[in-house]
């Protein structure tokens, strides 16, 4: 995703109008070697739900309503079925490393490792699936980058959840221990079931039929 420049001009034409010739700016200087994980809580008039890539900020498009209803209803199914000792937690983001603080579009989470309920990230750590629904401006960062974050910072689960016409299509990931890559576990379309990383039975295909309606 890019993110608009602003522009400002000192320069007046004769009749003290702003002159055409403006200049690009930055929304913000970045830096010498990007920002940190904390500073995202301290930046002044940050958007909601800015990530952190590499140290470059991650500005959120609007969301589409496939996005938008594809949380809602794996959000939904997670709840469902989650165990006591985890929660299911909706555009939190996570600290991964220095550099490194994606937010997952949903997360699935040890209640043990979180705080009293004020904190505005997730260590790694607490992290046990990580979910994101690739939009056209993600497609790179869902599919290959935030992939290899979330398997070095060692979250065991990612789901990756592209739209076929209208409806979800799930691919399913788990951490290999040997390699510390994901391998894919399957790809689910009508019904998403699954063991890990705990129960899991969400229908799918009735998702589609009501975005056509």
């Amino acid at each position: 995703m890019s993110a608009e420049p602003i522009y400002r001009s000192d320069a007046k034409a004769e009749n003290g109008a702003v002159a055409d010739d403006r200049e690009p700016v930055p929304l913000w200087l970045t830096p010498q070697g990007g920002f940190v994980a904390t500073d995202l809580d301290h930046l002044p008039d940050l958007p909601p739900h800015a990530e952190l890539i590499d140290g470059g900020l991650i500005l959120m498009s609007p969301q589409r309503r496939f996005h938008s209803r594809a949380i809602d209803l794996l959000a939904a199914g997670l709840r469902h079925s989650c165990p006591d000792s985890l929660d299911v937690a909706r555009e939190m983001s996570v600290i991964l490393a220095e550099r490194q603080r994606p937010e997952p579009d949903l997360s699935v989470v040890k209640i043990s490792a979180l705080g009293d309920g004020s904190e505005t990230w997730y260590p790694a750590e607490a992290v046990v699936l990580a979910v994101e629904v690739v939009s056209p401006d993600s497609q790179v960062r869902d599919r290959e980058r935030k992939p290899q974050l979330y398997a070095a910072a060692g979250i065991k689960h990612y789901w990756r959840v592209e739209e076929e016409q209208l409806a979800p299509v799930v691919y399913v990931y788990e951490l290999d221990p040997a390699s510390g890559a994901y391998v894919a576990t399957g790809i689910y379309r009508d019904r998403l079931k699954v063991a890990l990383p705990y129960e899991i039975d969400i229908e799918l295909s009735g998702l589609g039929g009501s975005l056509r309606s």
